[in-house]
């Protein structure tokens, strides 16, 4: 019997997309050589001053719409004071109480058992710079020496905060995995984790059902992939069940969280928002967000995907779980729309594409936009399938060879002699072939045993080749058995 009540709060870091840093002009570019993006004002040099960057209130902006949220009418920068080596100001510009945007929600769930996620807030934040740990592992505790990298230093983070609504890793990961979506739909971030564009930290605590108090939680950090956060999560479910049912108490505390041996560790004890000693930021005006400016980004926002995903449902007949695969990166949806567009196969289309051109991008290491197969050569497979040209066997093959050289399909079928076989005489010859070779076989079909009618199909296609029209296999093989 579960006892505890699973309590998940989940703080978001997204890179917002934008040429230059969040007060400065210097490139956003990643994977330079260290300390080549940097100027006086992300160094923190004295007497340098910030300028916002423009473009990241848009973005900050775009997101509170995506995510239902109100966008406050003033938003101010604040410091946020902490000293650490890859922070040369000494404090980080922030927003405390006057972020961009606070009460949004975000739907997880089916349709008929979705709930909705809050959003506490959204609020712009510029990163720190990068300590490269060098040593063996990597890590901090175990270094030799630690080098400092200010090139990430200024870049525009947006941070989103959620309410502790979420209740199970399970819920932490599709809530996760809907808001890149909804990110990289509107176009604020590659929300890239291996490159750090989207970081991610957890809080969680247990409490008895039943319980109204939250109690202590444990934030979680060093959580690099989706799945990180959900085995970190089930690990800290376990650890503090076991401390509440020896009568241990848990108290509030960072620990991080080690994906090889899949444990967290304690890191420090938990500070409070006093401690950062948070003060306005003098050398930035408040921002003045206008109706007129909401409505100027509101007209610019795109279908979001559960929007895209209903439509496909409605409009194109597949099922939920295909409009879902489909519509969860936008690149894939506009590839599908395009091969909608051209031809209305559009169950056979979605099994191409989350099926075959899903197995193979994924092999090779390329997204859609790099697909050697173009929309219009999968409509032509698709219909070589309808008129019977190919059988879907032969399909598989065509295909693997339309990836590989990014060939026309009909050219395929032609070059390589893979047409399918739908003269009946042929089939009666390939039929009487495979019951002459399978007479244990035939009579255990004949004794009542039907299901080895399966086998004799399976023979039949094995001695064409595969060409041989399945259905038409089949009924030739049951008008000759009886």
């Amino acid at each position: 019997m579960v006892k505890y009540e699973i309590v998940i709060g989940l703080e978001v870091h997204v890179q917002l997309k934008t040429e230059s840093k969040l007060f400065c002009g210097c490139s956003t570019e990643f994977g330079a050589e260290p300390n080549t993006h940097t100027c006086p004002v992300c160094e923190g040099l004295p007497g340098a001053l910030p300028v916002l960057n423009k473009k990241a209130v848009e973005f900050a902006v775009r997101t509170a719409l995506a995510l239902n949220c109100r966008v406050n009418e003033y938003a101010k920068f604040d410091r946020k004071n902490y000293f650490y080596p890859d922070l040369p100001k000494n404090y980080q510009t922030s927003q405390k109480d006057m972020p961009f945007a606070e009460h949004g929600f975000l739907e997880i769930g089916e349709p008929g058992k979705s709930r909705n996620i809050g959003i506490t807030r959204a609020h712009v934040e510029e990163d720190a710079g990068k300590l490269i740990h060098a040593g063996v592992s990597g890590q901090i505790g175990e270094a030799e020496e630690s080098l400092v990298d200010l090139n990430r230093t200024g870049i525009p983070l947006l941070e989103i905060v959620s309410e502790p609504d979420i209740r199970s890793s399970a819920e932490a990961y599709e809530y996760l995995g809907s808001l890149k979506s909804i990110l990289q739909y509107i176009g604020i971030s590659d929300c890239d984790m291996e490159k750090g564009s989207l970081r991610c930290d957890a809080n969680i605590s247990l409490r008895p059902f039943g319980q109204k108090e939250l109690n202590p939680k444990v934030e979680i950090k060093n959580l690099n992939s989706f799945k990180n956060v959900k085995d970190a999560l089930d690990y800290e479910t376990a650890r503090q069940t076991a401390c509440l049912d020896t009568g241990e108490k848990t108290y509030q505390e960072t620990r991080l969280f080690t994906a090889e041996k899949g444990v967290t560790t304690q890191m420090r004890s938990k500070e409070e928002a006093n401690d950062y000693r948070y003060f306005p930021e003098p050398d930035l005006v408040v921002n003045h967000i206008t109706p007129s400016y909401i409505e100027e980004v509101k007209k610019g926002l795109v279908e979001l995907p559960s929007a895209r995903k209903k439509r496909f449902v409605e409009r194109y007949k597949i099922p939920e779980y295909d409009a879902g695969v489909l519509t969860a990166a936008k690149a894939t949806a506009d590839y599908f729309e395009r091969c909608t567009a051209l031809h209305n196969g559009y169950k056979a289309l979605s099994n191409l594409v989350m099926g075959e051109l899903a197995g193979f991008l994924k092999a090779t290491g390329k997204e859609i936009t790099e697909s050697p197969v173009t929309p219009e050569n999968l409509v032509k497979l698709v219909k070589l399938m309808e008129n019977n040209t190919v059988s879907s066997k032969i399909a598989k093959v065509v295909f693997e060879e339309m990836y590989k050289k990014g060939t026309d399909p009909e050219k395929i079928v032609k070059e390589k002699g893979l047409v399918q076989i739908t003269d009946t005489n042929m089939i009666n010859s390939i039929v009487e072939k495979v019951i002459a070779n399978n007479i244990k076989s035939v009579e255990q079909y004949k004794a009542g045993k039907t299901e080895v009618l399966g086998f004799l199909v399976g023979q039949v296609m094995k001695e064409s080749q595969g060409k041989a029209n399945p259905g038409m296999a089949n009924k030739v093989l049951k008008e000759k058995l009886q």
